[in-house]
């Protein structure tokens, strides 16, 4: 091991060559992802636009949908801190409808920027136990609980199913609609839904 790999080796640091490697994987899935479906790149296709071996790739990632949700992190990690302490009506202090009808809109500006991506996340069952799904589900209920839904555990759900990746490229690509347009028309869902 190199002198500098040892020196930045210490308690919860990762070393300067492991380092490299996870940026090069990063960049490469994130091209690879933006160029074709995510369900068209492997594992294999990343080791090798990245230069790097099928056990290093997968000692860091242990399948495609971990290196899309590591490329998404920063992004969601944005729209969960504007959403749990920002302004309302995304963060607190906005009626539920109104905080709804904030976070279909700033999902859908998400979707609308790196759909690829969020699909990639989204390999079967992998959608409902990603960390992001899980704290949008809950921020969900918690809304539909506010707004006295009958029965906000089944709500939370349906209320998300609209923000799917495949359904926004299915209508953004096949029917041609705007992500303003699918926005605006999730706002009202949230409106009649929670008011």
């Amino acid at each position: 091991m190199a002198k500098d790999d040892l020196l930045a080796k210490g308690p919860g640091r990762e070393r300067s060559d492991a380092a490299r490697n996870r940026a090069k994987i990063l960049e490469v899935a994130e091209e690879l992802f933006a160029a074709r479906p995510a369900a068209d790149v492997t594992m294999e296709d990343i080791a090798q636009a990245a230069g790097v071996g099928r056990a290093t790739l997968y000692r860091r990632y242990p399948d495609r949908s971990a290196i899309a949700v590591a490329l998404l992190d920063e992004h969601e990690r944005e729209l969960q801190e504007r959403l749990l302490t920002g302004p309302p009506p995304l963060g607190p202090g906005a009626p539920p409808a109104e905080r709804l009808a904030a976070f279909y809109a700033a999902m859908i500006g998400l979707l609308a920027r790196h759909a690829h991506l969020v699909l990639g996340t989204e390999v079967g069952h992998s959608r409902f136990t990603s960390g992001p799904y899980r704290l949008w589900r809950t921020h969900v209920r918690h809304l539909a609980e506010q707004a006295n839904a009958k029965d906000p555990d089944a709500l939370a759900d349906v209320l998300l199913a609209p923000l799917a990746a495949e359904v926004f490229l299915h209508q953004t690509g096949e029917l041609g609609l705007s992500a303003e347009r699918i926005a605006d028309t999730l706002a009202e869902l949230a409106r009649r839904t929670l008011s």
